[in-house]
């Protein structure tokens, strides 16, 4: 028996997950049990380390990187739940044992891949892989560990590996941190809503929203605004108090800039500069050409010309969006300079006069249960795959949704969680996570594969109702599922997701295209109260606009994505001050003043709350290039939906994980790479060439 059978008794998080579906036993789960659990999984992983490090036979692939591959596996399970409750229905206990955990992970990573002899064993196979009669597979799990023992300090100098790994778990501990301040900023704010003045401008639905909202917070009767986008994005679009979409906008800007005990500036500098002397130590010039080093872009310079091939022609288009604006405001006697609060408000407007077509009016149409159904149906005219809903499993809170996921022969293939409705105890944004990951080595391992987001609830009920951009964003993160749950690999450091950053966006960032197809808005975009389809015209109306405010979209995306390589690519960066190197960087673009970062850099989750996307926010507008170039080929064709291309999609992007480098397996779908053409076409950024 294993320690963690021996514990597992007493402790639910220690036990195989036998319940209902083969889910975590959520309900039976407690704070307190996670810190033994822990504990007792890694006990067990550290002596299977041991036994393979130390083994007296010949290094084979089976006795060492099998193993690897075999160790570790109640460390997943208790990761796993752990780090999804963490970021999607975390209390004070839960982050506690966060912050506490983080340094203990990163140390425990740090004795695996800078363990001397285990690596000896990896690098013995590894100059003998020709001799092995590996099959291809097996030739990218051993390439890919010994990759990840370079680049994690197994050929370092003792002295050295030391101070990396000293690196490695303080970085741990701040991402930790980081990411806890800014939820607490999110969490402690809210702007109450006193009345008919204080309303002027919103639609029933944001009402509704923002009632249920107060009447969560103990507020009945009034309405509150959060900092969750689907909260106040809408209050900016509508709101016509102009000091009320300041203050709103303010705070929202100011996350993790507070000045007070969750200001996040000191944190930043700290990291920035532990991530140089990391790059350093493994003989990198910045962090940013060490991150990339392992890409599709692999240098800083690769990243740099394409965002500035893209950053010219958005901040022109966005200057002209911004003087529509200017002339809007004038129009109807606003004496004032368009200001970042004033944005959407007046972009809003501008869509309205131009197109005929205001959020209202959309809203009503998508529904999140019927863009959940798209979604879906999307997935089996692709890939075949069926959802069954269940009703009884386990939960971790009352609002998630699970679906048994099947193939097109009808054969189980893993389970869907969605999790989509904004609370206090999440993390702002929508992500994918898998509590557990596709393999066969152990087993016919079937993935779980949870969706969260942050949609405005309905009223008492009231169906959720999504903007357009809201309903992109779940499929959006669908995608990502689809990724996961297509996974077809028999090694776990493989599976699904578990590709370059500049590759996982691609199969999320394509599926955004569906969403857009006539036919699907035709069958799902359905009224709440009549069940009437979206009407023709009304369509029209939205396909047209589908690239209004571009300019502005694509500069505040870029505008993140330059700081975020900005910053990395210092070699030295002394005492950061951190507010000021924001200002500088937008400052060397010519940032438009009317627009701020997508993410300042105070609550820049994606690159501070862990090393993810730290120099790798590019990595978006990289996939764009590849997905607007996917999906030209489905265009090519006739047929969105078209069989072959759809098998080849499959084959070689949604079920093969890190089967192939990136570029192989973009080669493999579309017989070649992409140019930036169809991503600047797509953005409305260039004149699409006449037919």
């Amino acid at each position: 028996m294993t320690a963690s059978d021996q514990a597992g008794t007493a402790n639910p998080l220690l036990r195989p997950w036998t319940g209902p579906h083969g889910l975590p036993p959520f309900e039976s789960i407690a704070p307190e049990h996670f810190r033994p659990a822990f504990d007792t999984a890694l006990a067990e992983q550290q002596a299977e380390i041991a036994a393979i490090a130390g083994s007296s036979e010949k290094s084979t692939f089976a006795n060492t990187i099998e193993a690897l591959e075999r160790s570790g596996l109640a460390l997943k399970r208790v990761g796993g739940v752990f780090f999804n409750l963490a970021g999607s229905h975390t209390n004070d206990a839960i982050q506690a044992i966060e912050r506490e955990m983080a340094p203990i992970l990163a140390k425990h990573r740090n004795s695996i891949f800078m363990n001397e002899a285990l690596f000896q064993r990896v690098e013995a196979l590894y100059r003998d892989r020709e001799r092995l009669g590996l099959n291809p597979e097996q030739a990218r799990v051993l390439d890919r560990y010994r990759t990840i023992f370079i680049r994690a300090g197994a050929q370092l100098d003792p002295e050295k590996k030391k101070r990396l790994a000293a690196i490695t778990e303080r970085l741990a501990s701040l991402g930790t941190q980081f990411a806890q301040n800014v939820l607490a900023d999110e969490r402690s704010y809210k702007l109450v809503l006193d009345g008919e003045a204080d309303l002027a401008g919103l639609p029933s639905f944001l009402r509704e929203a923002a009632a249920q909202a107060a009447e969560d917070s103990g507020l009945k009767g009034k309405h509150v605004i959060t900092l969750s986008r689907s909260s106040i994005e809408p209050f900016l679009q509508f709101s016509s108090r102009r000091d009320l979409r300041e203050q709103a906008f303010k705070a929202w800007a100011a996350r993790g800039d507070s000045g007070n005990a969750t200001d996040n500036k000191a944190i930043i500098a700290e990291m920035v500069a532990l991530r140089a002397e990391r790059a350093k130590l493994l003989g990198y010039a910045t962090f940013a050409d060490f991150k990339l080093a392992d890409t599709m872009a692999k240098t800083p310079d690769a990243v740099l010309k394409l965002l500035n091939e893209v950053w010219t022609p958005a901040r022109e288009r966005a200057r002209r969006e911004r003087d529509d604006l200017q002339t809007q405001a004038q129009s109807q006697g606003d004496n004032i300079e368009i200001a970042p609060w004033d944005w959407r408000y007046y972009a809003e407007q501008v869509r309205m006069a131009r197109h005929n077509l205001d959020e209202a009016t959309i809203k009503p149409y998508f529904q999140l249960d019927r863009i959940i159904e798209a979604a879906f149906d999307t997935a089996h005219r692709l890939f075949g795959l069926t959802f069954e809903e269940l009703q009884d499993f386990p939960r971790y809170h009352p609002d998630i949704r699970a679906w048994q996921v099947r193939d097109s022969g009808g054969a189980p293939i893993g389970i869907f969680i969605g999790d989509y409705f904004a609370r206090s105890s999440k993390r702002s944004g929508a992500w994918m996570s898998a509590f557990r990951s596709q393999e066969r080595l152990t087993g016919d391992i079937r993935p779980i594969i949870v969706n969260v987001m942050n949609f405005a609830k309905g009223g008492p009920g009231e169906p959720s109702l999504l903007s357009f951009d809201d309903a992109r964003t779940l499929f959006h993160e669908f995608g990502h599922a689809l990724h996961g749950l297509l996974s077809n690999v028999t090694y776990p450091l493989l599976a699904g997701t578990s590709v370059s950053t500049d590759f996982v966006e691609l199969p999320s960032q394509l599926y955004e295209h569906w969403l857009s197809q006539p036919d699907i808005l035709r069958r799902y975009a359905t009224h709440y109260r009549t069940g009437e389809p979206i009407p023709e015209e009304l369509l029209q109306r939205l396909m047209a606009a589908r690239n209004f405010n571009q300019g502005f979209a694509t500069v505040e995306y870029l505008a993140s994505a330059f700081v975020d390589i900005d910053l990395h690519r210092l070699a030295d960066p002394g005492e950061l001050d951190a507010a000021a190197f924001e200002k500088q960087s937008l400052e060397r673009i010519g940032m438009p003043r009317e627009i701020i970062m997508r993410h300042r850099t105070p609550h820049f989750a994606h690159v501070f709350s862990g090393d993810g996307y730290s120099s790798g926010y590019y990595s978006y507008l990289w996939s764009e290039v590849l997905d607007a170039d996917a999906f030209t080929a489905f265009e090519e064709t006739g047929d969105a939906f078209n069989g072959e291309l759809a098998d080849k999609l499959k084959r070689f992007i949604y079920s093969a994980g890190n089967l192939r480098d990136p570029a192989e397996a973009y080669k493999a779908f579309r017989g070649r790479l992409p140019t930036p053409d169809a991503l600047l076409a797509k953005r409305g950024l260039v004149a699409t060439p006449a037919a």
